[in-house]
């Protein structure tokens, strides 16, 4: 009879690739608020299971990424009725770079 050993080595949880696949979707698509429930599941999940250091600092450089025109539309006074109307567009590229390093440190911890 066979027994089940789990690796000794601990791989990023797959919810945190599919949420990092989701913050850009979401942003191009325009459901910038949106976004936040998959940057809270990549932040969490990559500072909780992640045992690849670039994994969690990508993951860390998509949440402050994602915060910083967050911040910028909470804090504005006359500022758009939604965060994807009031984001720079340079923002949303820096979010969907920041996404594409996350992506690929995923990738690159799973073949290690």
């Amino acid at each position: 009879m066979t027994t089940y050993q789990p690796s000794a080595r601990r791989r990023t949880p797959v919810a945190v690739s599919v949420a990092a696949w989701a913050v850009p979707v979401l942003i191009v698509g325009q459901f910038a608020l949106l976004a936040i429930v998959p940057v809270t599941v990549v932040l969490v999940g990559a500072l909780r299971h992640a045992q690849d250091r670039l994994v969690r600092w990508a993951a860390v450089l998509v949440a402050l990424a994602y915060a910083a025109p967050l911040a910028v539309w909470v804090a504005r006074p006359g500022g758009a009725p939604s965060l994807s109307k009031d984001m720079h567009p340079a923002f949303a590229v820096l979010i969907v770079a920041a996404c594409a390093a996350l992506v690929a440190a995923v990738v690159r911890a799973g073949r290690r």
